[in-house]
């Protein structure tokens, strides 16, 4: 299925994923409305996607975290372009840390960004889709959701509520609304996530585990989200697990 004119939601475009993202899926001819912080960066993307592909870009910065930002996002993409196809969920936090280390704070900006965000930008979208009866949710776990690891406990538990979470909207709304809903759970991908982290002990000693590692690239998670979106309305790819060729776990 082309998606040549659809129009899709992408958070967290400013950087790595959501960036590469917006760039394939625009390339193919969407539609895409660009969100995320800083709205600077969106607007060097918008102005680099008017230039360079076939669809076209709006800008409506944001916090996921908001839900006033969401509605604000929703509404403005129906005014632009008339229609949500799809949601990508990419926003996401990754201050790895061990639980006796006590960083508090950064575990609950996990659980605002990684679940509450998804959460927020669900309950924005799913009006419009199940009025049209059709639309795509795409949610970004992790490799992380399957596997724990220690330094990762807090992380691994909010990309795992993000999988169980794709899989019961699955069940609801495929069946009933012709919504479908993808789970995409990557291994380490070279993004700016991991500049998020402030424990030393994980940065001396987890982070160098992967030095010698070519991880994936953005570019690489996008085209599994342009897989999942150009499948006929028949078929829901319910996962998509992809990991570097040189990552055992």
């Amino acid at each position: 299925m082309s998606i040549k004119g659809k129009t899709v939601i992408i958070t967290g475009a400013s950087s790595g994923i959501g960036e590469a993202t917006a760039l394939k899926l625009a390339k193919e001819g969407a539609n895409v409305v660009l969100t995320a912080r800083r709205e600077e960066r969106l607007k060097e993307l918008k102005s680099k996607i008017d230039k360079e592909n076939a669809g076209k870009a709006l800008v409506v910065a944001g916090d996921v975290t908001k839900k006033e930002d969401f509605q604000k996002v929703v509404d403005k993409t129906k005014s632009e372009f008339n229609s949500i196809d799809a949601l990508v969920n990419n926003a996401g936090l990754m201050p790895l840390s061990y639980v006796k280390n006590l960083h508090t704070d950064e575990w609950d900006k996990m659980v605002d960004v990684n679940i509450k965000g998804v959460l927020n930008g669900v309950s924005a979208v799913l009006p419009t889709m199940m009025e049209q009866k059709s639309g795509n949710i795409i949610n970004i776990s992790s490799s992380a959701g399957r596997k724990i690891y220690p330094g990762g406990a807090v992380y691994c538990a909010t990309k795992a509520a993000v999988k169980m979470f794709s899989e019961g909207l699955r069940q609801e709304l495929a069946p009933n609304f012709n919504i479908n809903v993808t789970s995409i759970e990557p291994g380490f991908v070279e993004t700016e996530l991991t500049q998020t982290i402030t424990d030393d002990e994980i940065k001396e000693g987890l982070l160098s585990n992967f030095e010698d590692m070519t991880p994936l690239q953005a570019e690489d998670i996008a085209e599994s989200i342009s897989y999942t979106l150009s499948q006929p309305k028949r078929a829901n790819i319910n996962d998509v697990y992809i990991m570097p060729t040189e990552q055992a776990q």
